[in-house]
């Protein structure tokens, strides 16, 4: 009945917010245009031999075709950037190709004007699983993680936030329908509810094993203090006694210091947590810290499902690590191995909330209603002297929030109807109220943003500003300023983007966009071999992630010029990353700003650990790879998808022939060449830099498993203009020099991450006038994302 219940509303909804739109009437093609392909393009590309496989002849001029347009776009770039006709056919007339360009561009441009006039430029943008999990934490008032109870998202544009990216299955009907139930079981739960208090202080003895005599993987007791020594055995530093009685967020504070540190400093140690057994191996990370001699508290909050324990153990890849037999540790086995641990002085563990305290969930779920917390032999229950007019009072304000936008009372009459019946049925108030809230949180209004097609009204735009840089509903004053018409004046717009940015705002919508934008959900995809390039732990990926998101936020907090997404002086390191970088005179666990030498080649995004290690494999680096991301996702610059007749370009391991010699080879065909002259410049100019994101100045060789000394790494390359560079700071000193097309790029990231859909040909003007908007603030991160 609850399947049938959800379909029936959604697909209710669904019918009425995305009907088929009209279809937008066909503009013809321009005189002009046809004339330029006859006289210049068709010899070329006509027939089933035509170059590049692009027949003219056959190419549809109907742009409601989407691949024929695409076609067309890409026509009309290549004439523009000057690549057609190629340099040894036949001069072009210079006023012939203007007239080319300008009729081609109007009629796209017309066409898919009057396609977004007619069906809106966003066609059924559905919340992503982020999303969801935040707009729910909203309206329900709880904190349990819900998104990755919800299937993956494919991601089109290079955001799964995008329309056309976006699907809807039965299966991910059913999961959301299961997440949903989980979410009101625990607003229910703690909203009868006396209180979560949970407050223990373990003693060294109480983290210790309990039994001296037993070989386990608990830490030891050692001159009063629990010690966990340096290993590779799994789970060894898992403390049973900070198993969660129920699920929920706990902060702790651990009072540990280090033993027996090695000469390059601290002893660098991880958190994690799980059932630490061997049938379920994962362990989420929490969190890293460089214990050192003189005692010290670090602080950290962690998710714990019923039954999960903390791990916390000496960490770093490069520490000496003490050999145990059959698979666990006996007392005072690891003390005469010499090896570096840590000792354990006090855990303090609190349960917490992230979001509402019980008292403001009550107010969220009843109102001013009396509510009675459960007690041993009786169910809680909600007061309600006039219960329809209640049900109804607060269906109204739970539907405006979760619709994000008035409701009428015809639309919320079938609401009130289902919790109606339950209550005529003989359910209690509560009961009733959250059938209610179940079907409104089952329609297509709430897990679908509303927009019609034409200028956006003031509840559309306050719910795009909202979930663009919080991830989450309108909060109450957004919603206040839509309601009074007020969102869309421009001062109100850019005042309400600096409130939403004020504090961890920042940094959580850097975390959010980045995450997409730069892959930098996918950095743990892959895992740099150990055996060819040592060093590399989940203390540094984390670091390298920690460096690139407090480097962003850096730059939209003190609105940076977005050349310092490739270059810069400055990034922000720890004694981990700085070690692993090669970079000297860096100390303590906390991420701190640190100057940059120039031989130290870092400096920008471009150069972060993060973005080497997303764009390489774990074992080898393609500079296609990386050519093509850093073309794409930095620099502006669109690849098309090659030929599905062109075999990939794969280093040669063995050393017999280079990369460099592989793609000369390669560029010999014409039609992988016009791409190649994009992608090589940027992908050889990061080869200095291996999969583990080091700098190396040559190759690294495998011959018969054994590693050996490769070629002497070449970054030089030239430019699409011709401008030669002969490593990557010569790159960058080219790149930066053109700061408008980085903030184009930026401005269209932006666009389609908080939109919802591509940039079209017809967006183009929009994005060139927001770059001429913050030419003269220096091309500002954060001017761009006001603009």
């Amino acid at each position: 009945s609850s399947a049938f219940l959800f379909c029936t509303v959604f697909s209710a909804c669904c019918v009425t917010l995305h009907a088929e739109p009209p279809v937008a009437p066909p503009v013809a093609p321009p005189v002009a245009t046809r004339l330029f392909i006859d006289q210049h393009c068709v010899s070329c590309h006509e027939g089933e031999e035509a170059e590049a496989g692009l027949d003219l002849k056959a190419l549809s001029f109907d742009l409601a075709d989407a691949k024929a347009a695409e076609r067309w776009v890409r026509i009309y770039d290549r004439v523009h950037d000057g690549e057609m006709p190629p340099k040894d056919a036949d001069k072009v007339d210079a006023q012939l190709a203007a007239e080319f360009l300008n009729s081609t561009s109007d009629w796209i441009q017309q066409h898919q004007k009057n396609d977004q006039q007619t069906s809106g430029r966003v066609r059924g943008r559905r919340l992503t699983r982020r999303e969801i999990e935040r707009s729910l934490h909203a309206l329900l008032g709880i904190d349990i993680p819900l998104a990755d109870q919800l299937p993956e998202e494919a991601k089109s544009a290079g955001f799964t936030t995008v329309a056309d990216g976006q699907s809807i299955s039965h299966f991910q009907l059913a999961r959301y329908l299961a997440v949903l139930d989980v979410a009101l079981d625990e607003a229910w739960r703690r909203a009868f509810s006396d209180g979560d208090v949970y407050h223990r202080e373990f003693s060294p003895k109480q983290i210790a094993r309990q039994s001296p005599k037993n070989r386990t993987r608990e830490p030891e007791m050692r001159d009063d203090l629990a010690v966990t020594w340096s290993s590779g055995l799994i789970f060894y530093g898992r403390i049973p006694a900070t198993a969660a009685p129920e699920d929920g967020w706990y902060r702790f504070t651990v009072r540990v210091s280090g033993l027996k540190l090695p000469d390059t400093g601290g002893v660098w140690s991880t958190v994690r947590t799980g059932p630490c057994v061997s049938t379920a191996p994962l362990l989420p990370w929490v969190t890293a810290f460089e214990a050192t001699a003189e005692p010290k508290d670090v602080h950290f909050d962690a998710w714990l499902p019923k039954d999960h324990m903390l791990e916390i153990r000496p960490g770093d890849a490069t520490l000496k690590r003490g050999k145990f037999a059959g698979g666990q540790v006996g007392t005072g086995e690891g003390e005469p191995q010499d090896v570096p641990g840590i000792a354990f002085h006090q855990i303090t563990m609190d349960q917490i909330h992230k979001g509402s305290n019980n008292y403001e969930l009550r107010k969220r779920l009843f109102g001013n209603l009396k509510v009675t917390p459960w007690r041993k032999k009786q169910p809680g229950k909600v007061e309600s002297e006039s219960p329809e007019a209640d049900l109804k009072r607060l269906l109204n304000t739970f539907a405006r929030r979760a619709f994000r936008r008035p409701v009428s009372d015809e639309e919320l009459q079938s609401y009130v109807s289902m919790a109606n019946a339950a209550l005529a049925d003989g359910q209690d108030f509560a009961t009733s109220l959250r059938i209610g809230y179940r079907a409104i949180l089952c329609s297509a209004r709430f897990l679908y943003l509303a927009e019609s097609p034409g200028p956006l009204d003031d509840h559309a735009v306050a719910a795009r500003l909202s979930y663009f840089l919080t991830g989450g509903p309108p909060d109450d004053e957004i919603r206040r300023l839509a309601d009074a018409g007020e969102i869309r004046r421009k001062e109100i717009l850019l005042q309400q983007t600096d409130r939403l940015l004020e504090g961890t705002g920042s940094r959580t919508f850097v975390e959010d966009f980045a995450a997409q934008w730069l892959d930098l959900d996918q950095i743990n995809f892959t895992e740099p071999d150990g055996k060819l390039y040592s060093g590399f732990d989940a203390i540094v990926e984390n670091s390298m992630l920690d460096e690139t998101q407090s480097y962003l936020n850096t730059m939209l907090r003190d609105n940076l010029s977005v050349q310092h997404l490739i270059d810069s002086d400055f990034t922000f390191l720890n004694s981990r990353l700085a070690r692993y970088y090669g970079i000297p005179d860096v100390t303590g666990d906390e991420l701190r700003r640190c100057e940059l030498a120039p031989e130290s080649h870092r400096g920008g995004v471009l150069t972060h650990g993060s973005i080497l290690k997303v764009t390489a494999n774990g074992s080898n680096t393609s500079p296609v790879v990386r050519g093509v991301w850093i073309s794409e996702r930095l620099l502006g610059v669109p690849i098309p998808a090659p030929p599905g007749n062109v075999p990939a370009i794969e280093p040669d391991i063995r050393g017999a022939t280079t990369i460099r010699e592989q793609l000369a080879k390669h560029r010999q065909q014409a039609s992988c060449a016009s791409c190649h002259v994009k992608i090589d410049p940027p992908g050889f100019a990061m080869e200095n830099f291996d999969p583990s994101g080091r700098w190396r100045d040559r190759y690294l060789l495998i011959l018969d498993g054994k590693r050996g000394r490769g070629p002497e790494v070449d970054a030089s390359y030239q430019m699409p203009d011709g401008q030669d560079f002969k490593d990557i700071d010569g790159f960058k000193s080219l790149v930066t020099q053109k700061p408008e097309k980085l903030a184009a790029n930026v401005a269209e990231k932006m666009i389609v991450y908080g939109t919802g859909a591509s940039i079209s040909f017809a967006d183009r003007q929009a994005v060139e006038e927001i770059v001429e908007q913050v030419a003269d603030k220096d091309y500002g991160f954060r001017s761009i994302l006001h603009a």
